[in-house]
């Protein structure tokens, strides 16, 4: 749906035109009610159409970031129309050009986020968890795999589906881990219990499960018991610095990212505490490629921050090791996923994208915008080098060297 404009915002919008197509030549035509349409480059068929639905859908043009454009088709102020690839290249074009655009006097910054960040009690981390992920079991289940496995995938040779890779991701940790028959294993984050279910069944560990969200919690719950796994198997509704005891092994997979860079070496330090002597532990974790801040381009983070992950926030693999070390780990080996993370999202998201209108019914129009912007969008964040995904294997500091493998073999089996 088109509707009309103030009169006022036709002549900036007409003038953004014409200064953009001075630069670039993308097929986007901008349209909106009682205007004849902007078309932004040359071509017959636009790959992109997007309607201006009020003033703020025109003013996101006019000071176009990832975070700007981003905001105003979650709030309904603009919507687009064509391929999701399509989109978010053209969404990128338009904020490398606003980036570069200094003379347009209304190029304007969005405001960053107001929340200290560095805080992260645990009420406001149970709050930002619950937020992400108990939107609702069905809703996840729609897009994911079968096991409902919400993080990044171990396409080992490339050509498996999205669950062979997620099964390969899960033995692919617990090999690096060393897990055995009868050790303690600790997940943080344990999701719909994927992990530990595997875990117990196919490596016979006796495993604990924690998680903040009430969803997973309940699901994870109700998996373990189908599978007849209750003796080995307890999933909690617990922080991670509530927990009590060691564990053998400790393995914590897509949480880090909401613990904050102020309390990572906090946080490895009760990783550290959580170890029996001999343990080993493993973080896999997405992590920033800027050294200094761990911004992403155009506003990308901003835009995740205030719609996607409240108070997360992305260190830089660097950042990691010196955190691990200061909490008193050894790294032992660090292994980059960034390229299984894009082809990952890109399963989610074609997945979403045809399950679209289903989706719908489970979710209000908002959030299902948001869900939509925020796969799209990350996906191209990991092809192009913008984020990145590490797996890190760890130990307590300052054992023997003769206690070290010689090499890598034993996370590489023969198959």
């Amino acid at each position: 749906m088109r509707v009309t404009i103030p009169s006022a915002l036709e002549a900036p919008l007409h003038q953004w035109a014409d200064r953009l197509r001075q630069r670039l030549d993308l097929p986007l035509l901008v349209r909106w009610q009682g205007g004849a349409g902007l078309r932004l480059g040359q071509f017959d068929i636009p790959r992109v159409t997007l309607d201006v639905r009020d003033a703020a859908g025109a003013a996101a043009l006019l000071a176009p970031s990832l975070d700007s454009l981003g905001q105003a088709y979650v709030e309904s102020h603009i919507d687009v129309h064509g391929s999701v690839q399509d989109v978010i290249d053209i969404a990128h074009r338009l904020a490398e050009s606003g980036a570069a655009d200094e003379d347009a006097g209304w190029m304007g910054r969005a405001v960053r986020r107001l929340i200290d960040a560095t805080h992260h009690t645990r009420a406001q981390d149970r709050e930002a968890i619950q937020y992400h992920y108990d939107v609702s079991n069905a809703f996840y289940a729609e897009w994911l795999d079968p096991a409902m496995v919400y993080s990044c995938a171990y396409f080992e040779n490339g050509d498996e589906t999205l669950a062979e890779a997620q099964a390969k991701k899960i033995d692919h940790i617990l090999t690096k881990l060393r897990l055995q028959p009868g050790q303690t294993l600790l997940d943080i984050g344990c999701g719909w219990g994927a992990l530990v279910l595997r875990a117990a069944g196919r490596f016979g560990a006796r495993c604990v499960g924690i998680t903040l969200s009430r969803n997973q919690l309940d699901l994870a719950t109700e998996r373990v018991r189908a599978a007849g796994l209750q003796d080995r198997v307890e999933i909690r509704l617990q922080d991670y610095r509530d927990v009590q005891g060691t564990f053998d092994r400790v393995s914590s997979v897509g949480m880090f990212e909401h613990v904050g860079l102020k309390n990572l070496a906090p946080y490895f330090r009760i990783v550290h505490d959580l170890l029996a002597p001999g343990g080993w532990a493993l973080n896999h974790g997405i992590t920033s490629t800027d050294p200094y801040n761990g911004e992403t381009s155009h506003g990308g983070g901003r835009f995740i921050d205030r719609y996607v992950f409240p108070q997360g926030e992305l260190p830089h693999i660097g950042t990691v090791l010196t955190a691990m070390q200061q909490g008193g780990l050894e790294a032992v080996d660090a292994e980059s996923l960034r390229r299984h993370y894009a082809r990952t999202l890109k399963c989610w998201s074609d997945s979403f994208e045809a399950r679209g209108e289903h989706l719908k019914t489970l979710v209000d129009e908002r959030r299902w915008r948001i869900w939509r912007m925020y796969l799209m969008g990350c996906q191209w964040a990991f092809e192009h080098d913008e984020i990145s995904l590490f797996q890190v294997l760890c130990r307590r500091a300052g054992q023997d060297a003769d206690s070290l493998p010689w090499s890598r073999g034993w996370m590489y089996p023969p198959r």
